[in-house]
């Protein structure tokens, strides 16, 4: 088994945690991890990515120009990584801010409207964890379990009392999802 994702948004929509929490679950199953951030001196508006891999053999390189998953929070990593798809792989985005949804017909296709179910949960932070959740459901690559021990391996002490309404947002999202088009 080997997924090879990027994750892209704007610097403080929760990209690089939401790419160390899957990580983290990785390790915590006995998997090879790698996690590879990128992001601009502005961050916080900037654009941020990060590359996971997870794989059950070991990792030759870190670096990527094609995943397996791509999972989109805006139209500009849309823009820049829609075409890097592989095909027959997954594209999984937030509808919030895009104005040119996806058009490729060689991959799977997935919305989870995740800025809008964190406001009706009235927990906008746990926008990524609906991703997240939206993203386990159609690639379930890490057991719930590690991935709540991934949540306490990056947060702080002081927030673990929030990681019950974590979970509770990373179920969700998989209730959420919603599939656009297959491969045809």
């Amino acid at each position: 088994m080997k997924e090879e994702i990027i994750i892209a948004g704007f610097g403080g929509q929760g990209v690089l945690s939401m790419g160390k929490i899957l990580a983290y679950s990785g390790v915590m199953q006995d998997m090879e991890v790698s996690w590879m951030p990128a992001y601009g001196p502005e961050m916080r508006g900037g654009t941020a990515n990060v590359t996971v891999i997870l794989s059950d053999e070991r990792i030759s390189s870190p670096i990527l120009h094609e995943y397996d998953t791509a999972i989109i929070l805006n139209q500009q990593s849309m823009d820049k990584f829609e075409k890097d798809v592989k095909p027959g792989g997954t594209l999984i985005y937030d509808g919030n801010g895009i104005t040119r949804h996806p058009e490729r017909t060689d991959i799977n296709i997935y919305r989870v409207d995740a800025t809008a179910e964190a406001a009706r949960m009235h927990a906008v932070k746990t926008f990524n964890m609906i991703v997240l959740g939206g993203y386990l459901q159609v690639k379930p690559v890490v057991e719930m379990e590690n991935v709540v021990a991934g949540l306490k391996k990056s947060l702080p002490e002081r927030h673990h009392h929030l990681i019950p309404m974590n979970e509770k947002a990373i179920t969700r999202g998989g209730e959420v999802i919603k599939e656009v088009s297959m491969v045809k």
